[in-house]
């Protein structure tokens, strides 16, 4: 970034980035390399770990997921950052491509983005060149070499362990029979069986595309309840629940709503109303939390 190297304002070809300053002057390489390595430390306890439910969001948010290696760095002044929040830095990277991870397009050796990143310690900008990223973005139309990142913090070290849960929830993403986004409950069944004790509940759920899905919790005497998932019209008295931290589970802890809603009773009776709330409970109680570390 020879513009930048010399001080001053560079015009680049970023709405955002108008008005750019180095972030620190040029030091020997050996100091560089310690200060690259002090700032990726500092930064580091500010990063919990990504769940399974934040990267399976930043998958689906993101068109293109690339790994990068930053180039160069300036910072972007305060009043040219709009939303950017306390503590936090905007920075207009320039960085190589080392893989493309997945995208609908090809992307080119050298892109450009903006990211906020938290200040180190000393209020100062992290300084991230030479170090390795995977980026989560949309590529700009008509800006060759641009992306715009799906959320201002959507870049992450590339560790290889964080590398092979972001390939690996890709494939899953991508996946033929991806099940449908959950969006609610729509209608409740709960009829008692034969014995004292024995039950079955059946629940529709409702969808973003309107797909079928349903829920089904059965119980007998002295044995632990059984409930199931059916990603079809059938309603299958042997569905299973779906593993964690899988796409199935991931629609299922993450769209159903905290409680079954009031219209969504299909009898009046209150113990069956009863006994299908209990089901539900139990439900969310096996699925555990939609848990996130991110925002």
């Amino acid at each position: 970034m020879e513009q930048l190297s010399r001080g001053g304002r560079a015009a680049f070809p970023f709405a955002l980035a108008a008005a750019l300053t180095l972030a620190g002057c040029a030091t020997p390489q050996v100091a560089q390399a310690q200060a690259q390595a002090q700032g990726a430390a500092a930064e580091a306890p500010s990063m919990p770990a990504l769940t399974f439910v934040d990267l399976a969001e930043l998958v689906e948010a993101a068109p293109t997921i690339a790994i990068v290696e930053i180039a160069d760095q300036a910072t972007v002044e305060p009043e040219r950052s709009p939303g950017l929040a306390s503590g936090d830095v905007r920075l207009y990277l320039e960085a190589r491509t080392e893989a493309l991870l997945a995208g609908r397009s090809a992307v080119g050796e050298s892109l450009t983005f903006l990211a906020d990143r938290a200040l180190d310690p000393r209020g100062r900008a992290p300084r991230l060149r030479k170090q390795r990223f995977i980026v989560f973005a949309t590529t700009v139309p008509g800006r060759p070499g641009q992306l715009q990142l799906v959320d201002p913090k959507a870049m992450f070290p590339a560790e290889p362990v964080l590398t092979e849960r972001v390939r690996s929830v890709i494939a899953a993403v991508a996946a033929n029979d991806l099940p449908p986004k959950v969006t609610g409950v729509r209608d409740v069944i709960s009829v008692p069986g034969n014995l004292v004790g024995e039950s079955e509940t059946q629940m529709f759920v409702e969808t973003a595309s309107g797909a079928p899905v349903s829920l089904s919790v059965i119980r007998r005497p002295g044995m632990e309840p059984s409930w199931g998932v059916s990603w079809s019209e059938i309603v299958d008295a042997s569905a299973r629940a779906p593993a964690p931290e899988t796409v199935e589970w991931y629609r299922l802890a993450c769209g159903l709503p905290a409680e079954l809603p009031a219209d969504a009773f299909l009898q009046e009776e209150g113990r069956s109303r009863q006994q299908a709330r209990e089901d539900y409970r139990y439900i969310l109680q096996q699925l555990g939390p939609c848990e996130r570390t991110r925002g």
